[in-house]
């Protein structure tokens, strides 16, 4: 189940981000709206949320939240785009990072399933 997420989680939302994966979330994060859509197989799945919802496909990266160690990972297919300077999986961008951890600090951090 893909939800996204506006303001700071819920126990239960997070429950229902879970199934998909079991251990982690997969997550695509907008950067400029400060929201983030999670719980799809895909990133993919995750983006697609954001799209519909009048997300710009260039403010939207991907990342991994592991929420009973609570940590955050920066690898997904989305992330590879050339044309904003991302030539792999990783994403190479600090700044990018650092807003991405701060979203998910806000959203995320401290919510246990």
């Amino acid at each position: 189940m893909v939800l996204v997420i506006y303001g700071r989680v819920l126990p239960e939302e997070l429950r229902a981000m879970l199934p998909a994966h079991g251990k982690f979330i997969k997550l695509a994060v907008d950067v400029e709206r400060n929201i983030l859509a999670g719980g799809g197989a895909l990133h993919a799945d995750c983006e697609a949320e954001l799209l519909e919802l009048g997300s710009d496909n260039d403010n939207i990266w991907g990342a991994d939240w592991y929420p009973f160690t609570q940590e955050l990972q920066f690898e997904a297919m989305l992330n590879i785009r050339p044309r904003l300077g991302n030539r792999t999986q990783y994403l190479q961008s600090p700044v990018l990072r650092a807003k991405i951890t701060t979203i998910v600090d806000t959203l995320l951090r401290g919510v246990y399933p």
